[in-house]
């Protein structure tokens, strides 16, 4: 039996829905994210890359600790000389690690090299503290270098990222991994408000508290792992974590609309508000991604439910950068609203 060539003719940009900015900057509510989970080699997601803009992505979310940056470089490269599409049509996001925290604009020069690239639509601060922990290690792993958070060194490193937007080299800067309680000590002394704040979000771990502080603030949430990331690393598993493509509403929705559960996820995120950048080496899944950010959106009546399926079901825990004297991972987040040291 012959097997049916799907159909993947380029999806119209103009469909895609976007979130105005602080800047005035468009970006688009689904980006293709970069993060291949120790289980994709680089030239697999630089492949990705290229088929995801040839198919009408227009959003590619990239960061420094990927380990991917030049191989994607070259696919931007390709892309643009084949004519498929301009730099200018592209919104590239990049992320300085936390052990450039010190040299910001020495990081961001090395990945605009890597990517082959004059400038950057974003970059954000990977994590707001300098806790640093070897590629690929295990959850148990901890550097006795690794310190709380320090409002001083964190506005320093800000410092250096609104330097970038002086000198045109980024266009926006932002934050990720960030609390309320911390944005609480540092927006008062900011020059540049951060543009987004990239946060975990899925529907079994909202952040509402922290979704709303932002958009009060005018910052807008970027949510990554929008399906749950069943295929993370084994260092970010816990027992108990939940698994949001199984949950019984997300499923219920999905065989109303006749597709994967995934793919109610990003519709989810979309009628959520926020911006989602699910990762995938698998043209059909991206396709389906992209196509799920306009066609055929979730009713209120959909959307409620599948909003009770929030759990606190925390998949990034970050245990991996707990300093000397902290109790668990939950120190990380300030989750009684004041900042633990």
């Amino acid at each position: 039996m012959l097997e049916i060539e799907k159909d993947y003719s380029p999806i119209n940009t103009n469909s895609v829905p976007v979130k105005r900015l602080k800047t005035g900057d468009e970006i688009p509510v689904i980006g293709l994210g970069t993060f291949g989970s120790d289980r994709f080699t680089s030239e697999q997601i630089a492949n990705a890359v290229k088929e995801a803009i040839s198919i009408g992505y227009r959003h590619i979310d990239c960061a420094e600790v990927y380990g991917n940056e030049k191989e994607i470089g070259k696919a931007l490269k390709e892309v643009f000389d084949e004519g498929i599409c301009k730099r200018e049509e592209l919104f590239i996001t990049g992320k300085v690690w936390n052990n450039r925290h010190g040299e910001v604009v020495l990081a961001c020069q090395e990945s605009l090299d890597n990517l082959q690239l004059d400038y950057l639509d974003m970059y954000l601060v990977h994590w707001p503290f300098p806790n640093y922990h070897a590629p690929g290690c295990d959850g148990d792993s901890r550097n006795p270098d690794s310190k709380p958070f320090s409002v001083q060194e964190f506005l320093d490193t800000w410092k250096q990222m609104e330097s970038l937007v002086a000198t045109q080299k980024v266009k926006n800067i932002g934050t990720s991994n960030m609390t309320v309680a911390k944005f609480e000590k540092v927006l008062p002394l900011m020059k540049i408000l951060p543009a987004v704040n990239e946060m975990e979000i899925h529907p079994c771990f909202q952040q509402r508290e922290l979704f709303e502080y932002c958009l009060k603030k005018g910052i807008q949430p970027i949510g990554y792992m929008p399906i749950g990331s069943p295929n993370r690393p084994l260092r970010d598993k816990a027992e108990g974590d939940s698994i949001d493509i199984e949950m019984p509403q997300i499923k219920a929705v999905a065989e109303k609309h006749g597709v994967h559960p995934a793919v109610i996820c990003i519709k989810w995120a979309i009628k959520n508000g926020h911006i989602t950048i699910p990762f995938s080496t698998n043209k059909d899944k991206f396709y389906n991604n992209l196509k799920a950010s306009f066609d055929n959106p979730l009713t209120d009546d959909e959307y409620a439910s599948i909003n009770t399926c929030e759990c606190g079901s925390r998949l990034v825990k970050g245990q991996v950068f707990l300093w000397e004297g902290a109790n668990d991972w939950k120190d990380l987040w300030d989750e009684n609203g004041v900042i633990v040291s």
